[in-house]
């Protein structure tokens, strides 16, 4: 395959809430079948293509980083762990549906990640209210994705899905509930597969296009790699 362009997105979350099924279900259509726990980061890429279907469409590699660790954790892994959020162009935001608290620690793990959160061991939700004043001059898009619905009680779904429905709203991005255990929540012309190729265009032309659609000249740094090739990193 020819080298293309690319884009490095973050999937951030707390550890156990299906980040690495998520990023293997993106990248390989597939279910990950003996998920193990992430050290350091882990990288896969997905091969997308941009505005498909229309004169513009074009194929670009997005690199999806897979940061392992405990958001809040000691400065020194913290400090270690901001080396993979260097030149990020998106990030996906992952939380278990079943987990309330991995829902709330997205606001801590966006922050680390955009270098806002001065205090790995603050409090950024505050009796249930959240400061949007922190993400008004984020350029940086996003996506929430919520795991394990298939673990909800059919008669209980509606309840927890509105409870989760305001992170989106906070974050300013749209939203995505699935169960990384079944590729059909991802099938090609399903409002989740819009969603996600809707976000992965945004996170082209935030990096690629100027505001008037037009392509940015001096963009000739290439990568070459097979399609769902991945590599890891790791930290002590």
């Amino acid at each position: 395959m020819a080298s293309l362009d690319r884009v490095k997105v973050l999937v951030l979350g707390d550890s156990g809430v299906g980040k690495s099924s998520l990023v293997h279900l993106l990248c390989h259509n597939q279910v990950l079948g003996n998920p193990s726990w992430t050290v350091g980061c882990s990288v896969d890429v997905r091969v997308h293509d941009y505005k498909e279907g229309t004169p513009e469409e074009k194929t670009y590699y997005i690199e999806l980083w897979d940061v392992g660790g405990t958001v809040g954790s000691g400065s020194s892994v913290k400090s270690t762990r901001a080396v993979f959020y260097n030149s990020v162009n998106g990030i996906i935001l992952v939380h278990d549906l079943t987990n309330k608290k991995s829902s709330q620690n997205l606001y801590r793990w966006s922050l680390e990640a955009l270098n806002k959160d001065s205090s790995p061991t603050g409090v950024i939700v505050t009796n249930g209210d959240y400061d949007r004043e922190q993400f008004a001059d984020n350029q940086i898009p996003l996506l929430v994705i919520g795991t394990k619905l298939d673990q909800i009680p059919e008669n209980k779904r509606s309840d927890v899905l509105a409870r989760t429905a305001f992170l989106a709203e906070d974050f300013n991005a749209e939203e995505i509930n699935l169960d990384c255990t079944t590729p059909r929540y991802l099938a090609a012309g399903s409002s989740n597969a819009v969603k996600l190729s809707r976000f992965f265009d945004k996170v082209i032309e935030k990096r690629y296009f100027t505001r008037d659609g037009s392509q940015m000249p001096g963009f000739s740094e290439r990568k070459r790699y097979g399609a769902g090739n991945s590599k890891s990193l790791h930290y002590d």
